[in-house]
């Protein structure tokens, strides 16, 4: 066995990471990201299964809200790295190609490595909702995500999809690719809900913006001490499951489906996917971190920890490095 085949049969399966639950009496389902020790970060199966029941709630006529949360600490720092890393080092591609969703990955051979389409393929996917990147954006029901702690990277795509955000006042939100890549496949969306000024800041800067931050420039709903998030989530779910009935909040949804693809949505996903697509030519300038195997032989985090602390501690991504002194 390779490897890379070793690592992934170490990971949990995407029915441990993503959970699922429903009360037909409420009609409000809870999708819930279980894997507490890793910050809650999906694999790419994972991910699919994420996109697999969000499609199955918008059918089910039992469902009227999902809501959106996190086991432990945190809603998510964001998708599986090592996972990533250890998918574009595979000559085979087997577990690239399943995450497109090609159920035999014998059958096909994946664009070679130096191609535009190595990294067009993956990158273009990331704005199709089956990918589990945009899913709610194409969601006919009323979505919650109860934000706390870490809502980084691929969280902060579902933060900037769904259609309330109630957050505990100790969240970061925010994505590292606009500091160790450069792009995030939901920027425009993010740029339309916070403000193309706060985001710019977002973007140069590579900080997370707190909750306060986030509720002041109208991304999140409210913000409440920790102790009583889930209660306020409860409060927010029960009222939109007993307002109109699903068939009303279903054309409610088109409305603003409308709205959000005559401001560009889909556009903007395609766009930066097309940005991402031609990651590879940009080039580093000499101080830069590039997460790739030479940079991360000593690890992941001991890289990462080590370009966060060039930055003022409110600037740095990670608590710790926010609590350290300079």
């Amino acid at each position: 066995m390779s490897t890379a085949a070793a690592t992934e049969n170490e990971r949990p399966s995407a029915e441990e990471i993503i959970l699922y639950d429903k009360d037909p009496k409420t009609k409000i389902a809870t999708i819930t990201f279980n894997r507490p020790d890793h910050l809650n970060a999906p694999t790419a199966d994972a991910r699919l299964r994420y996109a697999d029941l969000l499609h199955r709630a918008n059918v089910d006529d039992d469902v009227k809200v999902v809501v959106i949360r996190g086991v432990g600490s945190n809603l998510g720092s964001g998708a599986d790295i090592p996972e990533a890393m250890e998918m574009e080092a595979d000559p085979t591609n087997r577990a690239r190609i399943r995450e497109l969703r090609v159920d035999d990955e014998s059958a096909i051979n994946f664009p070679p490595a130096g191609s535009y389409r190595h990294g067009a393929t993956l990158t273009q996917w990331y704005a199709n909702s089956a990918a589990g990147c945009r899913s709610l954006q194409e969601f006919k029901k009323i979505s919650i995500v109860e934000a706390k702690g870490y809502c980084y990277g691929w969280h902060f795509y579902q933060a900037a999809d769904a259609d309330l955000v109630i957050a505990s006042d100790d969240t970061l939100f925010g994505h590292p690719a606009f500091r160790y890549i450069g792009f995030g496949p939901r920027m425009w969306t993010w740029a339309q809900t916070m403000g193309i000024r706060k985001f710019q800041e977002m973007v140069f800067t590579g900080r997370p913006f707190t909750a306060q931050e986030m509720y002041d420039c109208n991304f999140a709903n409210r913000v409440v001490p920790r102790d009583r998030l889930e209660d306020e989530v409860e409060k927010y779910a029960l009222a939109c499951s007993r307002t109109r009935p699903t068939d009303t909040v279903f054309m409610q949804k088109m409305f603003f489906e409308l709205m959000k693809q005559s401001q560009g949505e889909y556009l903007g996903s395609m766009l930066t996917g097309l940005f991402e697509s031609l990651g590879g030519t940009a080039r580093p300038d000499a101080e830069d971190l590039v997460l790739d195997e030479d940079t991360v032989s000593g690890g992941i985090n001991n890289a990462v920890k080590s370009n966060d602390d060039l930055f003022p501690p409110d600037f740095r991504l990670s608590k710790s490095g926010r609590r350290r002194a300079d």
